[in-house]
């Protein structure tokens, strides 16, 4: 029974180290490693009494189940499998401990919860590291340019082609808000652009409407402060599907991060005539979220060509602009101005 438990404590913490610094050097996500190091050390801590028993135990040569050197190592098909597969491990050590635990009489009698925890926090935490690792690609791209494509602001021009020539301007995301039309309108308009966007190599962002997100299968949905909140966006999206966060304060900030969100939009930075009612938070409040977030983050409000370079001087990974794009004539201009201004950052 000791060579049994020995072997099945192996797999476990070989298994749960794979996935912390899959999080720790893969994902850089603090919260995530931190969870996984302290499952792996209470799991320790609690079974720490038997290590020299279970070390004793040990016969190495004598395992009948031990790899041959003809045997072929398998191959994982990429990270995300890599981490289903470490994952299994893990639960399935768990489990084989779970049931040791419920007998009469041995070494890990009465440990029977503690392992059936651990099992279910496991399931949890595959879920979080694969799902950021299957975003983490779009994540990356979210830097530079990034248009809250504000229907109100086309002025009856097609709204096809203000996007397009958008993105042929340098745009690298595209967000649709609208907060006048009925949410069949917002559907149209999100099957028009989304097409568009995945043509041209740039990510289609929905504000607000989780539904619209999920019907056009947009590359993420953006939620305010008291939209839908983000767990619950997070149990009903797809897990390569992105959710943004719109903050007003490096605390908000924070907590988008923990509760989720793959990047962060702060603002107002500057004082803006596309919104009636913003915060005005400015400059120093990008200074001081940007260590605390390792998502992106996203600075909004009354940027322009003016203003943009002091904003990338803050560390944020990119900007989102409506009025400064969608205020101009000539739209691919505008664009390709801002895109200029933001080289070098």
């Amino acid at each position: 029974m000791l060579r049994l438990l020995d072997a099945n404590l192996d797999r476990l913490g070989e298994g749960l180290r794979v996935l912390e610094d899959i999080s720790r050097f893969v994902l850089n996500d603090a919260a995530l490693s931190v969870r996984l190091k302290k499952l792996r050390h209470s799991l320790v801590k609690n079974l720490g009494p038997l290590e020299r028993e279970l070390l004793s135990a040990r016969l190495v040569a004598e395992d009948v189940g031990a790899p041959t050197r003809r045997r072929i190592p398998s191959r994982h098909q990429d990270l995300p499998a890599l981490v289903a597969a470490n994952s299994r491990r893990v639960q399935e050590s768990l489990r084989v401990l779970e049931e040791f635990g419920r007998l009469s009489v041995g070494p890990v009698t009465g440990k029977a919860g503690l392992f059936e925890k651990a099992r279910f926090e496991v399931y949890d935490l595959e879920q979080q590291v694969v799902g950021r690792l299957l975003r983490r690609d779009k994540a990356a791209r979210l830097r530079g340019l990034y248009l809250v494509f504000d229907a109100a602001a086309l002025g009856g021009r097609d709204e096809v082609s203000v996007a397009a020539a958008a993105a042929r301007g340098g745009v690298k995301t595209i967000q649709l808000r609208d907060k006048r039309r009925s949410k069949a309108d917002v559907l149209a308009s999100a099957r028009r652009l989304r097409p568009l966007c995945s043509e041209a190599g740039v990510l289609f962002i929905v504000n607000d409407h989780v539904d619209v997100a999920l019907a056009v299968r947009a590359d993420g949905v953006h939620l305010g402060q008291d939209d839908l909140p983000l767990a619950e966006a997070r149990r009903i999206l797809p897990l390569d599907m992105l959710i943004g966060c719109s903050s007003h304060s490096v605390a908000e900030a924070v907590r988008a991060q923990a509760s989720g969100a793959d990047y962060v939009a702060m603002g107002s930075i500057f004082p803006t005539t596309s919104k009636e009612k913003y915060k005005l938070v400015g400059l120093e409040a990008l200074r001081r979220a940007r260590p605390k977030l390792s998502v992106s983050l996203i600075a909004i409000g009354g940027i322009n060509p003016s203003n943009i370079r002091a904003v990338m001087k803050t560390g944020v990974d990119g900007v989102a602009v409506i009025s400064a794009i969608m205020g101009s004539s000539d739209v691919e201009k505008a664009a390709r101005k801002l895109a200029a201004k933001m080289k070098g950052f």
